[in-house]
C-alpha cells in the first residue's frame, strides 16, 4: 500500500479518519486497535495501517511480529513499554520530525486503555503531530456489551492496586459512585478481588467476562455475595484474563416525597404503567411496588 503525502504536522484537518480514507500520512501516529484473542476481529483498517507505516512501536516485539507475520506485514518493529515508554517517546517523535509515519500497538485491544501509550500520545501532541485513532478490538467495550448492565454511566477502574491502603482507598472511592463499574483483572488475584469487591460494595451484581472472544469464553452474571463460591466450583473459572462489570449502587427512596401522593397525581392523567414508572423515577421508590400500589389505586376509584 502507497503512503499518501500530504501535510507535515500541521494540524488535524489533514487526519485520514478526518477526510473517510485509509492512507497513512507522513508524521503522523496511529493508535491501531489489534485483537484481544480471535484474529477474525482485527480490521482491514487496521492492517492497511500497520502495513503501510514506516515503523511499529509494539509493547511486545514478539506478540505484534507474530501478528503482522500472520497477515503478511513486515513491519519494522520497535519496543515501547512501561518500562522505556518515555524514552522511546523521544525517538519516535525524532521519526516524525523525518516525516516517518508509525503505528502504536498494544498486545491485543486497544493501547493506552490500561496498556502503556498515553504518555508516548501524549508527547506527541505536544510536539505538535497529528495522532490518529485506529479503531477496533477492546476488552472493555466487549464486556460492556455483553453485560446486559444498564446504567446511566460507567466508571472505568482499569486494574486495582494490588493491595494494601490504595486498594481500600479506590474501593471506597467506587462504592461512593451512583455508577456501574467496569475493571480488569489477572487469574491470580481474581478470587480476592471478587471478594473485596463485595466488602466494599455491598450486594450487588456481577457480570465475569473470562477469555473474551477467546475459544473458552465465559460470561456469567452473579450476586457479588455468591460470586467467590461460584468461582471455586470450577477451576477453570479461575484460569484466564477477566474484565469484570458490577451493577451500580441502587437508588435509595427519598422519604421527602410520598409515593402515593405522587402517585395520585400523576394517575389523573397518566396510565397505570405510565405513573408508576415516572413515580419511581421521582421517589426512587421500588418500582414494581409503586405499579401494584398504582394498580390497587385506579381500581379504588
Amino acid at each position: 500500500m502507497k503512503r499518501a503525502k500530504g501535510e507535515g504536522k500541521s494540524g488535524d484537518s489533514g487526519s485520514p479518519a478526518a477526510e473517510g480514507r485509509t492512507a497513512v500520512l507522513p508524521g503522523r501516529l496511529y493508535v491501531v486497535a489489534t485483537p484481544i484473542g480471535n484474529l477474525g476481529d482485527v480490521t482491514a483498517r487496521a492492517l492497511e495501517t500497520l502495513a503501510a507505516c514506516d515503523v511499529v512501536a509494539a509493547e511486545d516485539t514478539r506478540v505484534t511480529k507474530t501478528l503482522l507475520t500472520r497477515f503478511g506485514i513486515g513491519a519494522r518493529v520497535i519496543a515501547v513499554h512501561e518500562h522505556n515508554e518515555r524514552a522511546a517517546a523521544e525517538g519516535i517523535v525524532a521519526l516524525l520530525r523525518e516525516g516517518k509515519s508509525v503505528a502504536l500497538a498494544a498486545d491485543a485491544g486497544t493501547p493506552a486503555v490500561s496498556d502503556p501509550g498515553a504518555l508516548l500520545v501524549d508527547r506527541v501532541r505536544a510536539e505538535g503531530f497529528p495522532v490518529v485513532p485506529i479503531p477496533g478490538p477492546s476488552a472493555l467495550t466487549a464486556a460492556l456489551s455483553a453485560s446486559g448492565i444498564a446504567a446511566d454511566g460507567v466508571v472505568f477502574a482499569g486494574f486495582l492496586p494490588a493491595k494494601g491502603a490504595e486498594r481500600k482507598r479506590r474501593l471506597a472511592e467506587l462504592a461512593a459512585g451512583p455508577w456501574a463499574i467496569a475493571l480488569f483483572e489477572s487469574p491470580h488475584r481474581i478470587e480476592a478481588t471478587l471478594a473485596d469487591l463485595h466488602a466494599a460494595l455491598g450486594e450487588r451484581d456481577v457480570v465475569v467476562c473470562r477469555e473474551l472472544t477467546k475459544l473458552f469464553e465465559t460470561i456469567t452474571r452473579v450476586p457479588l455475595s455468591g460470586a467467590v463460591e461460584w468461582l471455586k466450583g470450577d477451576d477453570n473459572r479461575s484460569r484466564g484474563e477477566f474484565v469484570l462489570v458490577v451493577e451500580g449502587r441502587p437508588v435509595e427512596a427519598t422519604t421527602a416525597v410520598d409515593p402515593k401522593r405522587v402517585l395520585e397525581v400523576l394517575l389523573a392523567e397518566l396510565s397505570v404503567r405510565q405513573a408508576s414508572a415516572l413515580a419511581a423515577k421521582i421517589t426512587g421508590a421500588n418500582r414494581s411496588e409503586l405499579y401494584r400500589m398504582a394498580l390497587a389505586m385506579a381500581k379504588g376509584s
